[in-house]
């Protein structure tokens, strides 16, 4: 099974998230909160699970893995910090779908950029067996994920220390205006 490798996981999940911003933006209008909302989720965890699996492993195991992972972390920042904004704006706002414009470019941008300087070459320098490895530790790292946005967590100790806490109250959150009949 292709997902079985890391990167053949995360490029699929690129996909997806490509998929899901189409979503947002061919929604009916009563529809685009809750197609927005996939689409956070999926960048959330999409995110956190690289920031603390793949990109750790990228700095050990490439040439210039620091200034590889840096690089993606810069990028990952900027599309959290645009993400964030939309959502503190929401759907309504008169500039969301500019803003979604400038986070789909964000976005596309850093993942064409994964996939040339960090996935190309941890392939190369890695086993199938390591990348499955990863892969499962991918998918563990997801389900424990925040589901919102939240910048300046672009590491793992910050992931692992920050995480479980935002987990909870994104969750905590997501229940409450469930509870309420809110998005």
């Amino acid at each position: 099974m292709a997902e079985q490798d890391v990167i053949d996981l995360l490029v699929a999940q690129h996909g997806r998230i490509r998929d899901l911003f189409d979503e947002v933006e061919q929604a009916p209008p009563d529809k685009v909160g809750d197609a927005f909302d996939r689409l956070t989720r999926m960048l959330s965890v999409h995110e956190t699970a690289e920031e603390e699996i793949v990109h750790p492993y990228a700095r050990r195991k490439l040439d210039n893995g620091h200034g590889v992972v840096a690089d993606r972390l810069t990028e990952e920042n900027r599309a959290k910090r645009l993400l964030l904004d939309l959502h503190k704006s929401g759907v309504d706002h008169p500039q969301f779908w500019d803003g979604l414009a400038a986070l789909r470019t964000a976005v596309s941008a850093h993942a064409r950029s994964e996939e040339r300087y960090e996935f190309a070459r941890l392939r190369a320098r890695t086993s199938a067996v390591e990348r499955r490895a990863m892969a499962a530790a991918v998918r563990a790292a997801e389900s424990l994920a925040p589901i919102r946005p939240h910048p300046g967590t672009e590491s793992a100790a910050r992931n692992l220390v920050m995480g479980p806490p935002l987990v909870v109250m994104d969750r905590a959150r997501e229940l409450i205006r469930k509870a309420l009949g809110r998005r």
